[in-house]
């Protein structure tokens, strides 16, 4: 291949390959949320077109770099983990991150009407990703309850919080003001003495947070055959068996799910 005199400028390109046998995590959040979500009109504590939409693009995600594991998602961020032995773009963390933020961010704008019909964008949103190397499974599997433990706080905080300005007639202030320095079980007791809320009730979507695997799934299609002896075709049904994106909301800070679902942390998966 011929090359230029200017072939040098790539020496200064640096080697910001991911250390090996790691697991890969790149986690992404939206860029300056709290004013986008007022302006779109998102329904507080938590609008299900939002979140479903979040999903959707990490499903996008996920089918498109398929050495992605297993993702988590809650309010404005996902993390998605790659398979330790990946090799690739020669475990590159720019090309990891800017793979992974350019794909949900394009399919934030694309898939928007599918889940806000009645809202138009108002200009595009903006993502920021990050990149952690975690080398046992422990470390993954911490960080990932880490999450989902964060999506248990803020979800509740939030709706106690949206409780008190919405059905009580608070300010955002006042209600910033009556939680200061409660506890787990003080905004419990909060829902339920005063707006006979149970929180354990609550959608696992909001308190769980969406976990993302790959599993098999049946799948039944028609499909237009012509049988020995017959002069038409005749429309028959065939199940078939494919691998997809599945989206769960459980536990994952327990043994359970990974007892459930092994295949995740296998080495040779």
């Amino acid at each position: 291949m011929a090359k230029s005199k200017f072939e040098y400028v790539r020496d200064f390109e640096t080697d910001d390959a991911c250390l090996p046998n790691c697991w890969i995590v790149v986690r992404l959040d939206g860029r300056n949320f709290h004013r986008f979500a007022e302006q779109h009109e998102f329904k507080k504590p938590n609008d299900d077109r939002a979140l479903h939409l979040m999903t959707k693009c990490a499903q996008t995600v996920m089918q498109e770099l398929e050495d992605i594991a297993i993702a988590y998602g809650q309010s404005d961020e996902y993390s998605f983990v790659f398979r330790k032995k990946s090799r690739w773009f020669k475990r590159r963390a720019s090309k990891f991150m800017t793979h992974v933020v350019s794909q949900f961010a394009s399919s934030y704008v694309f898939y928007w009407k599918d889940y806000f019909k009645d809202q138009e964008l108002l200009y595009p949103p903006g993502f920021d990703g990050r990149i952690v190397l975690y080398p046992s499974n422990q470390n993954l599997k911490d960080y990932l309850s880490w999450r989902q433990a964060d999506c248990h706080i803020n979800n509740l905080y939030n709706t106690v919080f949206w409780m008190l300005v919405q059905r009580s007639g608070l300010t955002p202030v006042q209600a910033q003001d009556r939680l200061q320095g409660t506890l787990a079980g003080d905004k419990n007791e909060i829902l339920f003495s005063e707006f006979n809320i149970n929180y354990n009730n609550e959608p696992l979507m909001y308190r769980k947070g969406t976990v993302l695997i790959w599993q098999k799934v049946n799948e039944v299609i028609t499909k237009k055959i012509k049988l020995p002896k017959e002069t038409e075709e005749k429309e028959v049904e065939v199940t078939r068996s494919r691998t997809q994106v599945v989206p769960l909301h459980c536990d994952i800070i327990g043994d359970q799910f990974w007892e459930e679902y092994p295949e995740i942390l296998a080495e040779d998966s």
